[in-house]
């Protein structure tokens, strides 16, 4: 694997992000403004939960949501079109590019996406509420949790071989996941057995260690780590699955 291959997918990805730079960031910040009005304004100044007001409960979790959304999404349907449509994935194939290299290049430009979606999010958040900070911890979450989404989004999309199938995905894993896994509402909240199979995923480790305020909450170490697993079991997967391609 050489850094320089990496480099140059990221080259890549960058070039593409650049020349659609507006677009982009116009269409990261609507879904976010909506859930701050909608759940912040709507429901912000008249609940509190776990001692924070919900406007300050919510934003951890539309951060949280967003960044596994965009940094899944962007490499999941850019690999499943790329190999389904275009052909541009065999055009890697047969370039000096090895497999493993197009695989972590791909991934961390996907996360890259994701953590600036984060940050932008994160400038709202500060105008739409006072109260709101960030701390380094909490962006070493934010991290991981986009390269477990974009790792996840890597396998999935070179295993999907259809357009249509890969929204089914979205429909019955993605989207549970951004309303069950403590974005709006804590999960201490659900039925015993449904809670434990719920902590288990990992925008649940993101959201509950965004707050550091819930009663699931472990401790610092073990929900970065959990994480940190999550990602390297997908990362390995990503790079035999694009291996195999090969």
């Amino acid at each position: 694997m050489n850094k320089l291959k990496i480099i140059t997918i990221l080259w890549h990805e960058y070039i593409i992000f650049k020349n659609r730079f507006w677009g982009t960031t116009i269409s990261l910040m609507i879904s976010p403004i909506l859930y701050l009005i909608a759940f912040g304004w709507g429901l912000g100044n008249g609940m509190k939960i776990d001692g924070m007001s919900y406007m300050n409960f919510v934003i951890p979790g539309i951060i949280a949501m967003s960044t596994m959304t965009i940094s899944f999404g962007t490499v999941a349907n850019g690999i499943n079109i790329s190999r389904m449509y275009d052909k541009t994935f065999e055009e890697f194939v047969t370039s000096p590019i090895n497999m493993a290299s197009y695989a972590i290049g791909k991934i961390i430009a996907s996360a890259s996406r994701g953590l600036y979606s984060a940050a932008l999010i994160i400038v709202l958040s500060l105008l739409f509420s006072k109260d709101f900070s960030i701390d380094l911890y909490s962006i070493f979450i934010i991290i991981l949790n986009c390269l477990v989404f974009a790792a996840l989004g890597f396998a999935i999309g070179m295993i999907i071989d259809s357009h249509a199938d890969m929204s089914k995905f979205s429909s019955f894993i993605i989207t549970p996941m951004s309303f069950l896994c403590g974005t709006f509402f804590p999960i201490d909240k659900m039925p015993f057995i449904i809670k434990q199979i719920v902590f288990l995923l990992p925008l649940t480790q993101t959201s509950v260690a965004l707050r550091r305020s819930s009663d699931v909450f472990v401790n610092p170490y073990i929900h970065p780590l959990i994480l940190a697993i999550y990602f390297v079991i997908l990362l390995l997967l990503g790079i035999k699955l694009c291996t195999k391609a090969e």
